[in-house]
């Protein structure tokens, strides 16, 4: 096995400069760097991630926070995150803990102020905790996915015009009794993208003079509690809307199920619009506004590694795109 020695002896350099030109850390010329990265290619010199830690001050190590990692956006965002830190060389430490338990709030208090970490990534940070400050007091590099704050770089899609989309969809077809789906009653301090999503849905209900016919059938963002908030708002007969903005796909899905557990057709009796494309959408021909949760994750890395270069620089905050995809669970309404 190849040894740091071996490269400098190959490169016609000293042990110090070699492991600078592979590193990164301290000056180089560039046909020095070129040179010794030439003769490491070579030797199949791999360096060992504790020697770079050592020369470079860094652990090469970035922590990774999320409230779950068994549903679809968590992992298509983790996935993308994985992919970035493999390719940057850097070791992801991942804190899948959920929201609002004891283990979490140790996380905040105890273990990250502990940790050695080069960056942190926060994924569905809560407000109501203050996660946010607490991350922000730690002192590392670091960038949310979702919730922002002026004091941090963030990516995100714009979930207010998402919703504002998925809700004028309805209303171009002709629906004027649209619910809004699932998300938490209390999202304003507890989930920063579902608030966002309701928001834009009463932005567009208030712009179509649709104000008075503004519901939300609360419930979990997932598929089991989409379908429990969808049976429970159009069981009533007498005041069933006509069509349903879910706050993401998997709610969505949950009430495609629970209309036709009704017998209700969709979308001959009932439309119904998600936001994700998640991986289910096609097969339930599922109206949504997609987003791409793996490129979100890619670009949470690029943006950290700026972080990391220039930490003093003025925080970014970068909205990817989303666009409306037109299936089958959406029509003008029963006349």
């Amino acid at each position: 096995m190849s040894t740091i020695a071996d490269v400098a002896a190959r490169a016609g350099v000293s042990k110090a400069t070699a492991s600078r030109a592979l590193s990164g850390g301290g000056y180089v010329s560039q046909e020095t760097r070129a040179r010794v990265q030439a003769a490491a290619s070579e030797l199949a010199y791999v360096a060992h991630s504790s020697a770079t830690s050592l020369a470079t001050g860094r652990s090469l190590s970035v922590g990774v926070i999320m409230p779950a990692l068994d549903r679809w956006f968590f992992a298509e965002l983790l996935a993308g995150i994985q992919e970035g830190l493999l390719a940057s060389g850097q070791d992801l430490v991942l804190y899948g803990i959920q929201e609002g338990t004891a283990e979490r709030a140790r996380l905040f208090e105890e273990v990250l102020p502990r940790r050695r970490l080069d960056g942190i990534i926060a994924v569905g940070i809560q407000p109501s905790a203050h996660e946010l400050e607490r991350l922000i007091q730690v002192e590392s590099p670091l960038v949310s996915v979702g919730a922002y704050s002026e004091d941090t770089s963030a990516v995100s899609i714009d979930d207010v015009a998402a919703a504002r989309i998925a809700t004028e969809h309805l209303i171009d077809l002709g629906h004027r009794d649209i619910a809004f789906l699932g998300g938490r009653a209390d999202a304003a301090t507890h989930a920063f993208g579902d608030e966002q999503r309701r928001s834009g849905y009463r932005e567009a209900m208030n712009a179509a003079g649709l104000a008075e016919s503004i519901r939300h059938a609360d419930g979990a963002p997932t598929m089991p509690g989409g379908y429990e908030a969808g049976v429970r708002i159009l069981g009533d007969r007498q005041n069933r809307p006509t069509a349903l903005v879910a706050v993401c796909d998997e709610a969505a899905i949950g009430g495609v199920i629970g209309a036709r557990r009704l017998g209700l057709s969709v979308p001959a009796e009932l439309s119904i619009v998600g936001i994700d494309d998640h991986v289910h959408a096609e097969m339930f021909a599922l109206t949504t506004v997609r987003q791409q949760p793996r490129v979100q994750g890619r670009a949470a890395v690029d943006l950290l590694r700026q972080r990391m270069e220039a930490p003093d620089a003025v925080p970014e905050r970068r909205v990817l795109p989303s666009e409306l995809v037109v299936r089958a669970s959406t029509a003008a309404p029963r006349t």
